[in-house]
Protein backbone atom coordinates (compact mmCIF):
# COMPACT_ATOMS: atom_id res chain seq x y z
CA UNK A 1 0.00 0.00 0.00
CA UNK A 2 1.06 3.56 -0.72
CA UNK A 3 -0.21 6.22 1.78
CA UNK A 4 0.35 9.65 1.40
CA UNK A 5 -1.42 13.08 2.85
CA UNK A 6 -2.77 15.25 -0.38
CA UNK A 7 -5.38 18.90 -1.12
CA UNK A 8 -7.51 19.10 -2.77
CA UNK A 9 -10.09 21.95 -3.15
CA UNK A 10 -8.59 23.34 0.02
CA UNK A 11 -9.27 20.36 2.08
CA UNK A 12 -6.59 18.03 3.16
CA UNK A 13 -6.75 14.50 3.73
CA UNK A 14 -4.87 10.94 3.18
CA UNK A 15 -4.99 8.80 0.65
CA UNK A 16 -3.99 5.78 -1.01
CA UNK A 17 -1.76 5.90 -4.10
CA UNK A 18 -3.24 3.45 -6.71
CA UNK A 19 -2.42 3.04 -10.19
CA UNK A 20 -5.87 5.06 -11.02
CA UNK A 21 -5.01 7.87 -8.68
CA UNK A 22 -5.54 8.85 -4.98
CA UNK A 23 -8.46 7.37 -3.13
CA UNK A 24 -9.23 9.56 -0.46
CA UNK A 25 -9.76 7.80 3.14
CA UNK A 26 -12.95 9.50 3.71
CA UNK A 27 -14.62 7.77 0.55
CA UNK A 28 -12.45 4.29 1.59
CA UNK A 29 -14.79 4.60 4.84
CA UNK A 30 -17.62 5.40 2.92
CA UNK A 31 -17.42 2.41 0.81
CA UNK A 32 -16.13 -0.60 2.98
CA UNK A 33 -18.09 0.95 5.95
CA UNK A 34 -14.80 1.26 8.23
CA UNK A 35 -13.15 3.99 10.81
CA UNK A 36 -9.64 4.71 9.23
CA UNK A 37 -8.54 7.74 10.52
CA UNK A 38 -7.91 10.59 7.90
CA UNK A 39 -4.29 11.32 9.38
CA UNK A 40 -1.21 9.16 8.14
CA UNK A 41 0.37 9.65 11.05
CA UNK A 42 -2.52 7.99 13.29
CA UNK A 43 -2.75 5.27 10.60
CA UNK A 44 0.86 4.32 11.17
CA UNK A 45 0.24 4.73 14.83
CA UNK A 46 -3.02 2.22 14.71
CA UNK A 47 -1.59 -0.12 11.68
CA UNK A 48 -1.88 -2.86 13.71
CA UNK A 49 -5.26 -3.18 14.56
CA UNK A 50 -6.47 -0.90 10.98
CA UNK A 51 -7.37 -3.38 8.16
CA UNK A 52 -7.56 -1.04 4.98
CA UNK A 53 -8.47 -2.73 2.01
CA UNK A 54 -5.82 -3.27 -0.46
CA UNK A 55 -7.45 -4.17 -3.61
CA UNK A 56 -7.73 -2.10 -7.29
CA UNK A 57 -11.62 -1.07 -6.37
CA UNK A 58 -11.32 0.40 -2.90
CA UNK A 59 -12.85 3.85 -4.24
CA UNK A 60 -13.48 6.18 -6.40
CA UNK A 61 -10.00 7.67 -7.28
CA UNK A 62 -8.60 11.42 -7.85
CA UNK A 63 -6.47 12.10 -10.97
CA UNK A 64 -2.86 13.06 -9.30
CA UNK A 65 -3.10 16.48 -11.83
CA UNK A 66 -5.65 17.16 -9.48
CA UNK A 67 -4.40 16.66 -6.02
CA UNK A 68 -1.58 18.46 -4.37
CA UNK A 69 0.98 16.69 -2.27
CA UNK A 70 1.82 17.55 1.36
CA UNK A 71 4.27 15.77 3.92
CA UNK A 72 2.88 13.15 5.46
CA UNK A 73 2.50 14.88 8.66
CA UNK A 74 4.19 17.81 9.74
CA UNK A 75 6.25 16.92 13.16
CA UNK A 76 7.49 13.42 13.15
CA UNK A 77 8.41 11.78 16.76
CA UNK A 78 11.63 11.95 15.60
CA UNK A 79 14.36 12.47 12.58
CA UNK A 80 16.96 10.57 12.61
CA UNK A 81 19.49 11.08 9.87
CA UNK A 82 22.69 9.41 9.23
CA UNK A 83 25.88 10.86 8.14
CA UNK A 84 28.85 9.21 5.77
CA UNK A 85 26.90 5.95 4.95
CA UNK A 86 28.18 5.96 1.84
CA UNK A 87 31.57 5.80 1.11
CA UNK A 88 31.52 8.10 -2.51
CA UNK A 89 29.50 10.38 0.00
CA UNK A 90 32.68 10.65 2.66
CA UNK A 91 35.11 10.92 -0.03
CA UNK A 92 33.12 13.92 -1.51
CA UNK A 93 33.70 16.41 1.46
CA UNK A 94 36.82 14.56 2.55
CA UNK A 95 36.00 13.27 5.56
CA UNK A 96 36.36 9.38 6.93
CA UNK A 97 33.80 7.38 7.25
CA UNK A 98 32.85 6.25 11.48
CA UNK A 99 32.97 3.21 12.90
CA UNK A 100 29.27 3.13 14.04
CA UNK A 101 26.56 5.22 12.80
CA UNK A 102 27.47 8.84 12.12
CA UNK A 103 24.04 9.47 13.63
CA UNK A 104 22.02 13.18 14.20
CA UNK A 105 18.56 14.58 15.23
CA UNK A 106 16.44 17.03 13.20
CA UNK A 107 14.05 19.67 14.23
CA UNK A 108 10.65 19.35 12.85
CA UNK A 109 11.04 23.23 12.19
CA UNK A 110 13.49 22.44 9.28
CA UNK A 111 10.46 20.80 7.46
CA UNK A 112 9.23 22.11 3.93
CA UNK A 113 6.75 20.47 1.77
CA UNK A 114 6.86 17.86 -1.00
CA UNK A 115 7.80 19.76 -4.25
CA UNK A 116 8.03 22.73 -2.62
CA UNK A 117 11.26 24.95 -1.81
CA UNK A 118 14.79 24.69 -0.48
CA UNK A 119 15.42 28.53 0.39
CA UNK A 120 19.36 28.75 0.74
CA UNK A 121 20.05 31.11 3.92
CA UNK A 122 21.63 34.14 3.82
CA UNK A 123 25.41 33.85 2.45
CA UNK A 124 26.56 35.42 5.94
CA UNK A 125 25.15 32.06 7.27
CA UNK A 126 26.15 29.97 4.78
CA UNK A 127 26.91 30.00 0.83
CA UNK A 128 28.03 25.97 0.71
CA UNK A 129 24.85 23.80 0.83
CA UNK A 130 24.28 20.73 -0.39
CA UNK A 131 21.03 18.22 -0.82
CA UNK A 132 21.22 14.90 -0.38
CA UNK A 133 18.25 12.11 -1.81
CA UNK A 134 18.39 9.38 0.69
CA UNK A 135 15.93 6.44 1.59
CA UNK A 136 13.66 6.55 5.18
CA UNK A 137 12.93 3.85 7.41
CA UNK A 138 9.31 4.52 8.95
CA UNK A 139 8.88 3.22 12.39
CA UNK A 140 5.38 1.49 12.93
CA UNK A 141 5.81 0.11 16.51
CA UNK A 142 6.81 1.45 19.93
CA UNK A 143 10.16 -0.56 20.50
CA UNK A 144 13.48 -1.00 22.40
CA UNK A 145 15.63 -2.85 22.08
CA UNK A 146 14.80 -4.68 19.27
CA UNK A 147 16.74 -8.03 18.09
CA UNK A 148 18.25 -8.32 14.67
CA UNK A 149 15.85 -10.55 13.48
CA UNK A 150 12.67 -8.47 14.45
CA UNK A 151 13.59 -5.69 12.88
CA UNK A 152 11.31 -5.84 10.07
CA UNK A 153 7.95 -6.21 12.36
CA UNK A 154 8.60 -3.15 13.89
CA UNK A 155 9.10 -0.69 10.29
CA UNK A 156 5.90 0.19 8.47
CA UNK A 157 7.40 1.45 5.37
CA UNK A 158 9.68 3.45 3.28
CA UNK A 159 10.06 7.05 2.13
CA UNK A 160 12.26 8.86 0.06
CA UNK A 161 13.98 11.99 1.63
CA UNK A 162 16.12 15.00 1.13
CA UNK A 163 18.41 16.64 3.78
CA UNK A 164 20.22 19.39 3.60
CA UNK A 165 23.86 20.47 4.64
CA UNK A 166 25.31 23.56 5.42
CA UNK A 167 29.23 22.24 4.25
CA UNK A 168 30.94 25.37 5.30
CA UNK A 169 29.50 25.79 8.81
CA UNK A 170 30.14 21.47 9.16
CA UNK A 171 33.93 22.46 8.08
CA UNK A 172 34.16 25.29 10.87
CA UNK A 173 33.91 22.03 13.25
CA UNK A 174 32.18 18.71 13.57
CA UNK A 175 30.32 19.49 16.41
CA UNK A 176 28.50 22.11 14.57
CA UNK A 177 27.09 19.43 12.68
CA UNK A 178 23.29 19.47 13.98
CA UNK A 179 23.11 23.29 13.39
CA UNK A 180 24.05 22.39 9.54
CA UNK A 181 21.55 20.50 9.42
CA UNK A 182 18.52 22.34 11.17
CA UNK A 183 18.28 25.41 9.22
CA UNK A 184 14.75 25.90 7.79
CA UNK A 185 13.85 24.13 4.84
CA UNK A 186 16.68 21.81 5.21
CA UNK A 187 14.26 18.44 5.51
CA UNK A 188 11.60 17.12 3.56
CA UNK A 189 10.10 13.27 2.95
CA UNK A 190 7.54 11.53 1.42
CA UNK A 191 5.02 12.62 -0.70
CA UNK A 192 4.14 8.84 -0.78
CA UNK A 193 5.21 6.05 2.56
CA UNK A 194 5.20 2.77 0.71
CA UNK A 195 4.00 -0.07 3.35
CA UNK A 196 7.43 -2.72 3.97
CA UNK A 197 5.11 -5.46 2.52
CA UNK A 198 5.33 -3.80 -1.12
CA UNK A 199 8.76 -3.91 -0.90
CA UNK A 200 10.47 -7.49 -1.57
CA UNK A 201 14.29 -6.73 -0.42
CA UNK A 202 15.20 -3.32 0.51
CA UNK A 203 18.83 -3.88 0.10
CA UNK A 204 18.46 -4.15 -3.60
CA UNK A 205 16.68 -0.51 -3.74
CA UNK A 206 18.59 1.95 -5.73
CA UNK A 207 18.78 5.67 -4.04
CA UNK A 208 19.48 8.71 -6.96
CA UNK A 209 19.60 12.20 -6.24
CA UNK A 210 18.89 14.55 -9.25
CA UNK A 211 20.47 17.60 -9.97
CA UNK A 212 19.64 19.95 -12.62
CA UNK A 213 23.03 21.05 -12.33
CA UNK A 214 24.27 17.54 -13.08
CA UNK A 215 25.67 15.57 -16.12
CA UNK A 216 22.27 13.83 -17.29
CA UNK A 217 20.62 15.03 -14.20
CA UNK A 218 22.03 12.81 -12.09
CA UNK A 219 24.42 13.91 -9.38
CA UNK A 220 24.75 10.51 -7.88
CA UNK A 221 23.57 6.75 -7.29
CA UNK A 222 24.09 3.90 -5.05
CA UNK A 223 22.39 0.56 -3.80
CA UNK A 224 21.33 -0.02 -0.31
CA UNK A 225 23.48 -3.03 -0.43
CA UNK A 226 26.31 -0.89 -0.43
CA UNK A 227 25.77 1.86 2.53
CA UNK A 228 28.40 0.71 5.52
CA UNK A 229 24.95 0.55 8.25
CA UNK A 230 22.30 -1.14 6.44
CA UNK A 231 18.73 0.24 7.33
CA UNK A 232 17.98 -2.82 9.48
CA UNK A 233 21.35 -2.60 11.53
CA UNK A 234 20.22 1.47 11.90
CA UNK A 235 16.63 0.44 13.32
CA UNK A 236 18.49 -2.15 15.58
CA UNK A 237 20.78 0.15 16.93
CA UNK A 238 19.22 3.09 17.59
CA UNK A 239 16.43 1.46 19.45
CA UNK A 240 19.28 0.25 21.88
CA UNK A 241 19.77 3.90 22.85
CA UNK A 242 16.05 5.38 23.34
CA UNK A 243 12.43 3.82 22.29
CA UNK A 244 11.06 4.48 18.77
CA UNK A 245 7.96 5.21 18.18
CA UNK A 246 5.77 4.98 15.12
CA UNK A 247 6.09 7.80 12.70
CA UNK A 248 10.05 8.26 13.84
CA UNK A 249 12.03 8.63 10.72
CA UNK A 250 15.12 7.32 9.64
CA UNK A 251 16.88 8.72 7.11
CA UNK A 252 19.88 6.06 6.33
CA UNK A 253 22.14 8.31 4.18
CA UNK A 254 23.18 9.67 0.25
CA UNK A 255 25.61 8.70 -1.93
CA UNK A 256 26.41 12.09 -2.38
CA UNK A 257 25.71 14.94 -2.09
CA UNK A 258 24.06 17.73 -4.99
CA UNK A 259 25.60 21.28 -4.25
CA UNK A 260 22.82 23.46 -5.18
CA UNK A 261 22.16 27.55 -6.16
CA UNK A 262 19.40 29.33 -6.60
CA UNK A 263 17.03 28.14 -9.61
CA UNK A 264 18.37 24.88 -9.33
CA UNK A 265 16.10 22.02 -8.78
CA UNK A 266 16.99 18.66 -6.76
CA UNK A 267 15.28 15.34 -6.00
CA UNK A 268 15.43 12.05 -4.02
CA UNK A 269 14.54 9.20 -6.30
CA UNK A 270 13.89 5.59 -5.33
CA UNK A 271 12.17 2.95 -7.76
CA UNK A 272 9.53 1.60 -6.23
CA UNK A 273 9.20 3.91 -3.01
CA UNK A 274 8.97 7.51 -4.38
CA UNK A 275 10.17 10.55 -5.81
CA UNK A 276 10.59 13.59 -3.85
CA UNK A 277 11.14 16.91 -5.92
CA UNK A 278 12.09 20.74 -5.02
CA UNK A 279 13.42 23.76 -6.44
CA UNK A 280 15.95 25.72 -4.70
CA UNK A 281 15.62 29.74 -4.56
CA UNK A 282 17.67 32.33 -2.68
CA UNK A 283 16.60 33.95 1.05
CA UNK A 284 15.28 36.60 0.48
CA UNK A 285 14.89 39.53 3.93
Amino acid sequence: MKLLKFEHHGQRHAGVLTSAGVVPVPEINARFGLRIPNCVLAIIQNASHLEIPNTGDIGEALPLDQVRPVLPYGVPPKIWCIGLNYKSHAEDIDAVQPEEPGSFMKPASCMFEPGGQIVLPPEHVSNDVDAEGELGVVIGKTCRFVPREDVPDVIFGYTTTLDLTALDVLRKNPRYLTRAKSIDTFFSFGPVIVTRDEVDDVESLEVITEHSGAAGGICSRDFVRNMRHRPYELVRFHSDFMTLHPGDLISTGCPKGARIKPGDSVAARIEGVGRLMATVRAHSA
